[in-house]
C-alpha cells in the first residue's frame, strides 16, 4: 500500500465515520423531538402551577390575617380575664372585711 492509497483509505474511513455520526445525531434528534401537543401540555401545567401559587399566596395571607385577629381576640380576652380576676379578688377582700366587721359588731 503506497502513500496515496493510505491517505485515500483514511479519508474514506473518516468520511464514513462522519456520515455515521451525523446519521446517529439526526436519528436521536428525530426521536426526541418535542411535539406541539407536549408544548401545549407544558403550557397548561405552567398555568396550573401559576394558579396554584396564587391560591397558596392568598391562603397564606388569609391565614396570617386570621392569626392576627385571633391573637388580638386572645389578648382582649386575657385582659378581660385579668380584670375579672382582679374584681373578684377585690370583692372577696371586701366580703371578708364585711364579715369581720359584722362579727365584731354582733359580738359587742
Amino acid at each position: 500500500m503506497n502513500r496515496i492509497e493510505f491517505v485515500a483509505t483514511i479519508a474514506i474511513i473518516l468520511f464514513v465515520a462522519f456520515a455515521l455520526g451525523w446519521f446517529c445525531n439526526w436519528m436521536v434528534a428525530r426521536l426526541h423531538r418535542v411535539t406541539d401537543k407536549e408544548i401545549a401540555n407544558l403550557d397548561e401545567m405552567g398555568l396550573a402551577l401559576h394558579t396554584a401559587e396564587e391560591e397558596r399566596d392568598q391562603a397564606t395571607t388569609y391565614l396570617q390575617q386570621r392569626q392576627a385577629e385571633l391573637m388580638n381576640q386572645l389578648t382582649q380576652t386575657d385582659a378581660e380575664l385579668t380584670a375579672a380576676m382582679e374584681a373578684l379578688r377585690n370583692s372577696r377582700l371586701e366580703n371578708e372585711e364585711l364579715r369581720t366587721y359584722l362579727e365584731q359588731t354582733s359580738v359587742s
